[in-house]
């Protein structure tokens, strides 16, 4: 009886793998097909799948039209920055909850947790106000004083007594949004680590800091690239702050630039399909190159208490 049951079940994984693949990549494929196709052939019908005549000309007026690679690099800049920024500082909260003896460590835990149920509607006011200046009358001194250094990076006839229309304005958030997620992974990882390493180190004459660098962070590495990559994904796909925050076409990030195609009374489905393409190579791009550590990373276990 189990025998025959064998091959039944690997019948039905085989099907559900190969929906859940189906899910994945159908739409990303049918958006890719749409791109390469003129308006015309797009309200043709009966629907043509694959294009009879296949084009680039969307990809040109991708642009033409308006600076998009100016909001490819504007999203670069910013999900870079805070990726880096975000895992040092959740490496370094991961691993003192890992390591050192806190008290009221599991509470911390639960307090992370809840921090990261507020969805960024709930920040966008405050938040508006505080790089504003309007709410804290140090961001103008800060401000000012970036500008002095040339550190806001945002094109001298966009910036203003205020932190909007500049990278940090979105860096920040990012950052704080972000936070959550990536302490509890490298917690995670941080815990399964045999504590003989980090001993060895220690004996070596190495500081907490130099373990967590030479010693806890190389072998963690799964988990760093899967919580840089969740951190990279969000910060890059993010639209309500970038839309609010940074209004200048020249400050515009992928997802805001990609709604710019669209006018009054018409809706360039082939243009904005192609901007789409572009616009999320990348994301595919990071994670077929480490597809391998993301899943270590994911199937790494709980955090224990």
């Amino acid at each position: 009886m189990r025998s025959r049951r064998r091959p039944l079940t690997r019948a039905l994984l085989a099907i559900g793998t190969l929906l859940l693949i189906a899910n994945g990549t159908f739409p990303l494929l049918w958006m890719m097909l749409t791109s390469l196709k003129d308006e015309n052939e797009l309200i043709r019908m009966p629907i043509t799948y694959v294009p009879d005549e296949p084009t680039l000309r969307n990809y040109v007026q991708v642009f033409e039209q308006l600076p998009f690679a100016r909001f490819m690099l504007n999203s670069a800049v910013v999900s870079v920055s805070a990726t880096i920024a975000c895992v040092t500082i959740a490496a370094l909260a991961g691993y003192a909850l890992a390591r050192l003896n806190m008290p009221y460590r599991r509470a911390i835990l639960t307090a992370i947790v809840m921090t990261s149920m507020f969805p960024a509607l709930v920040l966008l006011v405050p938040l508006y106000r505080v790089f504003l200046g309007a709410e804290i009358p140090v961001v103008s001194q800060v401000v000012a004083f970036l500008h002095a250094l040339g550190m806001t990076f945002v094109p001298a006839d966009v910036q203003g007594p205020n932190l909007l229309n500049t990278y940090w304005a979105l860096i920040i958030p990012y950052v704080a949004l972000s936070l959550p997620i990536a302490t509890l992974i490298l917690t995670s990882f941080f815990q399964l680590i045999p504590k003989d390493l980090e001993s060895a180190a220690l004996v070596d004459g190495c500081t907490r800091l130099q373990t967590l660098v030479k010693v806890i962070a190389p072998v963690s590495a799964p988990g760093i690239v899967t919580a840089g990559i969740i951190i990279f994904v969000n910060s890059w796909n993010e639209f309500l702050l970038a839309l609010n925050f940074n209004t200048a076409m020249t400050m515009r990030t992928v997802p805001v630039g990609i709604t710019m195609y669209q006018g009054e009374f018409a809706f360039p489905w082939a243009v904005i399909s192609a901007a789409i393409t572009i616009g999320v190579l990348p994301l595919v791009a990071l994670i077929l190159l480490f597809q391998q550590k993301i899943i270590a990373g994911l199937t790494a276990g709980g955090v224990k208490g």
